[in-house]
């Protein structure tokens, strides 16, 4: 497999983007639902923030992602009950159909390639009728929504969480934040037979 653009800068979002108090992962958090128990496949989980969360909520987390390098930081970060795949999240074969009652990404679909093949990994992945989670920005919302239901998922619910207060005074982000930056929808996988 060869080098994911992310290795070179696993160092930088180690270490600025690991606040689990922000906006968008509570988000998330919320629309997942309770994952204790469940089998949760976090896409696309870069140094394992989100996996460890829901690890710590008692799901059985694996995660996948292309970075070996961002894997690496997770791994070390543990806890060890978190299997980690490295895989593209467009090619995921490794993982058996139907294995996972949950699918959460949190911003990794605005950065995967093959959006649309990686959207039908987790409708393969995904037990029928269960949910997916997914948190993204940056791609318009009709591509989300247009590969959403190509691949056999329909939109359940979503949220636009504010951006953190601190953008307001910084001078870079300041106009961003009068605007929905984030977006986090929870999806449902439809049955074959629909």
């Amino acid at each position: 497999m060869v080098n994911a653009r992310y290795d070179a800068v696993a160092e930088f979002y180690d270490a600025g983007f690991s606040d689990l108090d922000d906006p968008v992962l509570r988000a998330l958090l919320r629309l997942a639902g309770p994952v204790d128990g469940l089998r949760v496949l976090d896409l696309a989980c870069g140094h394992g923030r989100v996996s460890r969360e829901l690890a710590g909520l008692g799901a059985h987390v694996t995660g996948v992602d292309l970075s070996s390098a961002l894997l690496a930081k997770a791994r070390a970060a543990g806890p060890p009950s978190i299997r980690y795949v490295h895989a593209n999240a467009a090619d995921m074969d490794e993982l058996p159909d139907g294995s996972f009652e949950a699918v959460v990404c949190n911003f990794g679909l605005s950065d995967i390639d093959d959006l649309g093949g990686a959207l039908a990994e987790v409708g393969r992945v995904l037990r029928a009728t269960l949910r997916r989670q997914v948190g993204a920005n940056h791609r318009t919302l009709s591509t989300y929504v247009d590969e959403l239901s190509r691949n056999g998922l329909w939109l359940a619910a979503m949220s636009e969480p504010p951006a953190p207060e601190s953008w307001k005074s910084d001078p870079v982000r300041r106009e961003a934040a009068r605007l929905p930056v984030f977006l986090v929808a929870r999806c449902v996988r439809r049955s074959r037979e629909i």
